[in-house]
């Protein structure tokens, strides 16, 4: 399409303003735009492809849920007839021989915990001082009680032959809602029911330190402490028994049918020192060589003679040829 632009100029000149001419100006038809592309086509619907149907989830029991009500919370040994603000009889003899704190029922996770629980923090001895338990266990009361007395009538008096008092019996574990040995599913452990304490180490007056499961500590000491503590517990191990208590010792009241007792327990001593390395007699060292060896001399050669048979006179011989070994002595050089 052609564009007539008509433009209209103006000259400006001293006379005036000239008539404005008009001009025609052609402008060259413009290319056509291309036309857009055609969008591809949509494709076809893919055929609907039913899915599986979803996998029922297997419901998951948690290992504690919390308690909807007081008689699920306090498990189903609780008795409402007990419930009351005076001390139990237990309690009571713990606290003339002991120091503890009494704590409110533990209950769960599952049959963790118990009533009658308490925090046994020191032991009185007969004559007026006192033994503490670090870090202090918490226990039921027949436990601490019985854990209690063994400190005060039989581990007290044992350590004291070593020359000084007890001062403080080292803990390395007490309530702990956990399977036995510490694997996950196992048969609930005497520790989650607060009837079962650890024992590491004697700490005595004079600041020494007795290990019950090393091997150095006093042999005497370590067997009497066996002796006495599988004789008031139903349940001890120690060194070589599952290789679970090798560095502590574990005491409980677990009960069993017929009274059945466990007492695992090696009081091991070092092995013996070696035997001594039989002297073996070194050879004397033969004599240093010296530099300076003098040389043997050669045998002076001594002249011979005959006589004449002509004249009788007495005519030199030649002179013998030296010995092989003095040839070969001459022969060598030094390279």
């Amino acid at each position: 399409m052609v564009r007539w632009v008509v433009a209209i100029l103006v000259v400006a000149g001293t006379g005036g303003v000239a008539a404005a001419q008009p001009a025609i100006i052609s402008v060259p038809p413009q290319p056509a735009a291309a036309a857009p592309a055609a969008a591809p086509a949509a494709p076809a619907a893919a055929a609907a492809v039913p899915l599986p149907p979803a996998r029922p989830r297997t419901p998951v029991k948690p290992a504690w849920t919390e308690p909807r009500t007081f008689l699920e919370a306090a498990g189903p040994d609780f008795k409402s007839a007990e419930v009351t603000s005076e001390p139990s009889e237990c309690r009571l003899r713990l606290e003339a021989i002991a120091v503890v704190t009494p704590l409110p029922r533990l209950i769960g996770p599952g049959a963790c915990g118990g009533g009658d629980m308490v925090q046994l923090e020191a032991v009185r001895l007969p004559n007026g001082s006192r033994v503490e338990v670090r870090p202090g266990p918490v226990l039921r009361c027949g436990m601490a009680e019985s854990f209690a007395a063994w400190i005060r009538d039989e581990a007290a008096p044992r350590v004291l032959k070593d020359g000084s008092a007890l001062q403080r019996v080292s803990v390395a574990d007490d309530f702990n809602c956990r399977g036995r040995n510490r694997v996950a599913g196992a048969r609930l452990s005497e520790h989650g029911k607060g009837n079962a304490v650890d024992i590491r180490a004697f700490t005595l007056a004079n600041n020494k330190t007795i290990d019950l499961t090393d091997m150095h500590a006093p042999q005497e000491l370590r067997e009497d402490m066996k002796v006495s503590i599988c004789a008031r517990f139903t349940t001890v191990l120690g060194p070589g028994s599952d290789g679970y208590h090798e560095e502590h010792i574990h005491m409980d009241l677990a009960e069993r049918r017929g009274g059945y007792r466990i007492c695992q327990w090696n009081v091991r001593v070092p092995p013996p020192p070696p035997p001594p390395v039989a002297a073996v007699p070194v050879p004397p060292e033969p004599p240093a060589k010296s530099q300076d060896k003098p040389q043997e001399k050669p045998p002076e050669r001594v002249a011979m003679t005959m006589r004449s048979p002509f004249d009788g006179k007495a005519v030199p011989l030649p002179v013998p040829k030296p010995a092989l070994a003095q040839l070969r002595q001459r022969g060598k050089r030094k390279l």
